[in-house]
């Protein structure tokens, strides 16, 4: 289905890979309803620092279908069916910076999201440095910027973020701690 009014394809009929608690596909569902039965799916987290390694960080547009208006410290989204966690990272990044020629994101670790309210997605998480100028998708990103690492730990108790992001980061902190 398009969107009459924006000439785009409707998120929610974006087949997505159905997976179990060891990430296997078990079957193929469109993402509306894979969002509304609770559906396990795969997901890419990219963080992303320009040149002077600041961290990009963006606010969710109001009509996304999971944690809208929300502060997120990756860039990202679903895996497509047949689709590699790899080749969804790159895709994502460069849709949602509106940057093209990014180099392949490196691939950091996977872990598993439930938030016990319905939300479960296997996610992979990956870094990348874009250098060039971005030009965020207006349909996914309401304001963007790149902050320091000091900006962020300021934001990170004011601002309402996205609990799936928030365990990413917290995650990825553990991880470069060692």
């Amino acid at each position: 289905m398009t969107d009459v009014t924006s000439g785009q394809a409707d998120p929610r009929d974006e087949i997505l890979a159905i997976v179990d608690e060891n990430d296997e596909v078990v079957g193929e569902a469109p993402r509306g309803e894979a969002y509304a039965r609770g559906l396990r799916h795969r997901c890419a987290f990219i963080e992303v620092r320009d040149a002077q390694g600041r961290l990009f960080v963006h606010r969710r547009t109001p009509n996304k279908l999971v944690f809208p208006s929300r502060y997120d410290l990756f860039v990202g989204g679903v895996v497509g069916a047949g689709e590699s966690y790899e080749d969804a990272a790159l895709r994502e990044a460069e849709e949602e910076l509106g940057v093209s020629g990014l180099p392949r994101p490196t691939p950091l670790f996977k872990f598993l999201y439930e938030d016990g309210a319905g939300h479960s997605w296997w996610s992979y998480l990956y870094e990348v440095v874009c250098d060039v100028p971005v030009s965020p998708q207006v349909e996914e990103v309401a304001w963007h910027g790149f902050l320091t690492e000091e900006e962020l730990e300021r934001r990170l108790g004011e601002w309402e973020w996205t609990p799936d992001g928030l365990a990413a980061y917290h995650r990825l902190r553990a991880f470069r701690a060692g």
